[in-house]
Formats: structure tokens, sequence, C-alpha cells
């Protein structure tokens, strides 16, 4: 697979279940090791200098793979936590997410508590906490109503006018044409 995405591109990777797009990304991401060939994000290697590789992206995840046992907020703070952005900042960043996201009312709670549409939304917000210039979204609406999926779509371009770049995993051939560059 040869892919170059642009600065500010919104690219997209459209595929059947079991085509390897999850593979693919992870493997974009060093997330997974490939067994050949080079992977990098901004002309880094995405091995050797994994760190700045992880400052720079964001992944949305298919899968939910989250602490069950500490509140929606809680998680976010980790999160910011991880990348070592400063108190109060995060506290802005996290207030944002929530709002923008509709988790403001969810704060506080668990994971497990959530409807599969509010699910999404937080994997939305923890890959973004960190303000991150590539966000990856592996099947962000995946399982969500008409109504998210819009809503997902109205934020994707927002992040995307903003000059984010932005790599989309997805089967729906409307949603690749409706999103992506």
């Amino acid at each position: 697979v040869d892919i170059t995405i642009g600065d500010g591109e919104f690219f997209g990777l459209l595929g059947p279940n079991g085509a390897g797009k999850t593979t693919t990304i992870n493997i974009l991401t060093g997330l997974v090791r490939k067994n050949e060939g080079e992977t990098e994000v901004f002309g880094r290697d995405t091995v050797s200098d994994y760190r700045f590789t992880r400052s720079q992206v964001g992944i949305s995840a298919q899968e939910f793979t989250q602490d069950w046992f500490f509140p929606l907020d809680r998680l976010l703070y980790f999160q910011a936590g991880y990348y070592g952005i400063p108190k109060a900042k995060a506290k802005d960043r996290v207030e944002e997410l929530l709002n923008r996201l509709g988790l403001v009312e969810k704060r506080k709670a668990r994971l497990r508590q959530l409807s599969g549409g509010m699910k999404r939304r937080f994997q939305i917000a923890k890959a973004l906490v960190h303000d991150p210039n590539i966000i990856i979204l592996d099947e962000p609406t995946a399982g969500v109503d008409v109504e998210l999926r819009h809503e997902l779509w109205d934020y994707f371009r927002d992040l995307h006018k903003k000059g984010k770049t932005l790599l989309l995993t997805t089967h729906y051939i409307e949603e690749a044409e409706m999103l992506c560059d």
C-alpha cells in the first residue's frame, strides 16, 4: 500500500469489513509492527520516532478499549495527562470537548452506562483531547443513528476547515463522498 496524505487533507479509506482498513491505520501509527516498508508522519519515522507520532496523531478507535469504572471526564483528564497537558489547559480542553460532543450531561457517567452513540462521541473526544494535527477516525459512525451521523459529519467538516488532517476509514461510500477530498 502506498499512501501519501497531504497536510490539511480529508482522506478516506473505503472498503468492506475485513478489508484491512484498521490494520492499515494501526501500521501507519506504529501500533502494529510492519514486516517491511516505511511509515512516516510529517517526514519522521513512526517507529523510531513514535513519541513524535503519538503527539501529532489522535485516534478514534473502532473498538472501545477504556477503563469502564471511571467517569468520562476523569478518563479524558487521564488522557490529557498522558500527553503532558497542564491541568488548567486540560480542564478547558475537556470542557470544550464535552460541550461540543454533547457529553456534558454524561460527564459523571461510566462508559458501561452509555449508549453506543455516546460511546462513539467519547472515543472522538479522547482522540482530540491533545489537539492533534492528524485525526484518525476508524469507522466513527458505525452503529450510530442518522441524526448523530450527521452531527459528527458536521464536526469533522469543522475540524477540516480548521486545517486538521483527517483520515477516515469507512465502509459507507456515501460517507466517504460527503466528507473526503
